[in-house]
């Protein structure tokens, strides 16, 4: 029996590419589910370390070499001590949304969004109502959602200003929005142990700070003491905020440019989020 060799080269150059664009998408997954939260400096200092290998190696620097074997073999374990609450939610992302993603909702819905959020919020600071609200983005808020109420309605500045009236059953916690819907109310969200945070902010804006170290959410803060409106999110609290800017920064998160009336899979969804795939 004669062996194809042209067409077993051709396979195997096929599984190759294959190979090499699972590798690069779980890579992209990874950072999509940790970006915008403090585990992307994880990653930094990962590729810091794997540099100076790299170079300890090629430069033949065997202390250095010595030294980072031995980060290395111990880093692995202290990693997954360290941020093993953050693996477990990238675990729980990867097992919830599988290798699919939920198509992004029309621009209609996402300006009835921040029309909505910027009448409650502007209502509440005028009075000084203290508001705690937020908006996942990427990474799911299904571990804070669960410690709230579950109210599952249309996003309505009228329900918003509701549910923080003071001394009402849900104005202690915050709203959750998920998928353009009021999804909880009254919900705990983790509180920042920084030092660095100023010691005049409470806890609505130490809460909202928490969220943004393990979380790419959105957080609009309404203090009660002011009826200054903030908004943190990724790694900055944008304080006092006039309503021109408050409503710029939330069009400019939120507002989505297109529809997409269907999921992809996960390979268009590679092709899709590469620049060389054409959507960015």
């Amino acid at each position: 029996m004669s062996i194809d060799w042209g067409e077993m080269i051709t396979w195997s150059n096929a599984f190759d590419i294959v190979d090499i664009l699972l590798v690069w998408y779980l890579v992209y997954k990874l950072i999509m589910i940790l970006k915008g939260t403090r585990s992307i400096q994880l990653l930094k200092g990962i590729g810091i370390i794997v540099l100076i290998k790299l170079a300890a190696v090629t430069l033949q620097l065997q202390t250095i070499d010595w030294i980072m074997n031995r980060v290395i073999q111990w880093g692995v374990v202290a990693v997954i001590i360290v941020f093993q609450p953050e693996i477990r939610r990238g675990l729980e992302h990867l097992g919830k949304t599988g290798f699919r993603k939920k198509a992004k909702r029309s621009v209609n819905m996402s300006e009835r969004l921040v029309t909505e959020l910027d009448k409650a919020v502007q209502y509440m600071a005028k009075r000084k109502i203290g508001a705690l609200i937020s908006i996942e983005q990427q990474g799911l808020l299904d571990e804070y959602a669960a410690t709230g109420i579950r109210i599952g309605g249309e996003v309505t500045n009228q329900l918003l200003i509701n549910i923080f009236i003071p001394n009402t059953p849900l104005h202690d916690g915050a709203v959750i929005i998920q998928d353009y819907k009021i999804a909880t109310a009254a919900s705990y969200l983790p509180l920042s142990e920084s030092s660095f945070i100023p010691k005049e902010l409470g806890t609505r804006h130490r809460a909202a700070i928490g969220l943004c170290e393990v979380s790419d959410a959105i957080t609009i803060i309404v203090s009660e003491e002011t009826g200054g409106v903030s908004i943190a999110h990724k790694t900055s609290l944008l304080r006092e905020m006039n309503r021109d800017d408050f409503v710029a920064y939330l069009t400019d998160q939120l507002v989505v440019e297109e529809e997409e009336e269907k999921t992809t899979n996960f390979i268009q969804d590679f092709f899709d989020n590469t620049k060389w795939g054409g959507s960015e």
